[in-house]
């Protein structure tokens, strides 16, 4: 039996709560089960002077309850609306016994106010606030989350959705956000201390002596013999997608585990605009709505040329807008895939509370083959796969390989128009960066002058994760680019995972040569060995953050400093 909702009852109990809270202390009405969407009565954090507080609370999910570090207590974090054009202050209070900090994700701001401490500020010191100020100057769907320690990891992180100042350029009835998110039990430091242990303690899906002979799903199915024992000779495990998975991660939408159903109404015929956010700490997803095919219309809150599919890849810190047009009077499922197919999150798109689709079972676990190890311009017999990625002599002079360094991809290519891990052989349409084009072209037309390789590094088994073998608390030499240069950065991935690499500050042209352009963005996801390439102009003076967002990755290491000089016209130096 369905059920339906008062749309009255439930925003008059809304705006009853605190600001940027629902009718439950329990998540911000944004991301209420049975939400309507995004309206304006609906009680969010908007205007001028926005105030935030960040404290402790308890979260529960799947019936067992733990330690959350929340924003005004709710988990996700309260929506924070702005429209372009406006200014606005935040004003920040720490109530922890430890530093915090707020990062806006994509948002171009003067340095100072970015939120990276250490970098552009000290940070926020326990029972102190701190104001941030800043002019809003572009539109789209973003996010916000700490950049202090592992924070982000609990739970401190949150939806931000600017309105352009003129109309939208494409039209919609309704808007859902959708952040994704991955929750363990585990303190987050103890969790970082497993992977220094054992690198793949989280992987159960390990190649096993039983795997080679193995049942349908073990790798014997799906991999010849000759390339399992050559995995073997190298001391490599081709089930080696993720470094945490479900084996002690619940994958959230909204804050909801995959038993507690989020569901977003709608109703049949509308246009619905679907706000992705990946703001987990280390979960790349595949995305899908069994179907309904997905429109997307925005990607890093970037306008780009409409283009339809079936399933997309979010990235670590990337965001889609995705526009679904339900025709029929029926649930939908919304799956969100881990990477590894170690789980899901899943959510419902309805016309009624109460109504369900089928959900999918997981796919086949994928694995990683010979482009993954960075031989994608290689002749893959025999001779050229004896020594693979553990010849260091291939590594340029520039790298610096010590124990941090135990791979080196041969001769990695190009995978920015690859299908993504683990969706190469899906009958639908997947979406690649080769599919998105910019609705409008990228404002700097001129050619890059120069251009600086930077190597993606690591260790897998010790978790030590570098840029050129350098990590940042180890005196890396920091990233210098004068200002208003037009720079190419080629990001060589020597390793067998993926690598979203966030620059913070600037939004660059992600190069894949197709005839529409290359898209805008402020995360890429570069591939197991391969190489991704984006065009830079640095426009904005100041001291930027530049780092893998897997938070783990960052932590252990995968951190510089892009410089920009001088710090303004008259050519002054910092």
């Amino acid at each position: 039996m369905t059920s339906t909702i008062d749309r009255r009852s439930l925003l008059r109990a809304g705006a009853m709560g605190a600001a940027g809270l629902g009718w439950s202390g329990l998540f911000p009405a944004w991301a209420q089960t049975g939400s309507p969407g995004l309206r304006p009565q609906m009680p969010t954090l908007s205007g001028e002077d926005i105030r935030l507080t960040v404290g402790h609370s308890p979260f529960t999910v799947g019936g067992r309850t733990g330690h959350a570090i929340t924003l005004n207590g709710v988990l996700p974090a309260p929506l924070i609306r702005l429209r372009e054009g406006q200014n606005v202050r935040i004003h920040v209070e720490n109530t922890l016994d430890e530093d915090t900090s707020i990062h806006w994700h994509g948002l171009i701001l003067p340095f100072h106010m970015d939120g990276v401490p250490g970098i552009s500020f000290p940070g926020i010191l326990p029972k102190t606030t701190f104001t941030y100020e800043f002019p809003i100057v572009q539109n789209g769907t973003y996010w916000y989350h700490s950049h202090s320690g592992l924070q982000e990891q609990s739970g401190h992180y949150g939806p931000l959705v600017i309105d352009p100042a003129d109309s939208e350029a494409v039209a919609y009835d309704r808007e859902h956000v959708i952040v994704l998110s991955d929750w363990t039990f585990l303190h987050p430091h103890e969790l970082f201390g497993k992977l220094k242990q054992q690198g793949g303690y989280f992987n159960r899906q390990r190649q096993t002596l039983a795997g080679l002979i193995g049942g349908e799903d073990e790798l014997a199915h799906t991999m010849p013999l000759e390339e399992r024992l050559m995995w073997g000779k190298m001391r490599m495990d081709p089930a080696d997608i993720a470094d945490v998975t479900g084996a002690t991660y619940t994958f959230l939408i909204n804050g909801h585990g995959p038993a507690e159903n989020w569901t977003g109404l709608f109703r049949p015929g509308e246009r619905v605009r679907l706000r992705f956010i990946n703001a987990s700490a280390m979960t790349i997803f595949n995305i899908r709505i069994p179907g309904l095919p997905m429109m997307i219309v925005s990607a890093d809150g970037q306008n780009v040329q409409p283009v339809e599919t079936d399933e997309f890849q979010i990235s670590v810190a990337e965001t889609y807008d995705a526009i679904v047009t339900p025709t029929e009077d029926r649930a939908f499922t919304l799956v969100a895939e881990s990477i590894d197919r170690s789980g899901m999150g899943c959510a419902t798109l309805a016309p009624r509370m109460g109504m369900q689709a089928p959900v999918p079972p997981l796919r086949r676990k994928p694995v990683l083959g010979m482009k993954d190890m960075g031989m994608g311009g290689m002749d893959h017999g025999s001779g050229s796969m004896n020594h693979g990625m553990r010849d260091k002599s291939l590594v340029p002079p520039d790298v610096e390989v010590g124990v941090g360094v135990d791979m080196i991809a041969p001769m990695p290519v190009d995978r920015t128009g690859d299908r993504p891990l683990g969706l190469e052989d899906e009958p639908h349409r997947v979406l690649t960066y080769h599919d998105l084009a910019p609705l409008r072209p990228f404002h700097d037309k001129r050619q890059p002058t120069r251009s600086v390789d930077i190597h993606l590094t690591g260790n897998m088994e010790r978790f030590m994760w570098s840029f050129d073998g350098r990590k940042l608390n180890e005196g890396a030499e920091p990233i210098r680019f004068a200002r208003n240069e037009r720079v190419r950065v080629n990001l060589i991935n020597n390793s067998m995972m993926s690598h979203p690499i966030h620059i913070h500050g600037h939004f660059f042209e992600l190069v894949t040569g197709m005839p529409a352009g290359n898209p805008v963005k402020h995360t890429v996801n570069v591939m197991p060995g391969g190489k991704a390439s984006f065009d830079l102009t640095a426009d904005a003076p100041g001291d930027w953050a530049f780092h893998c967002h897997l938070l783990y990755h960052m932590h252990a290491g995968m951190m510089n400093v892009v410089k920009v000089r001088p710090m303004d016209d008259e050519g002054e130096k910092a």
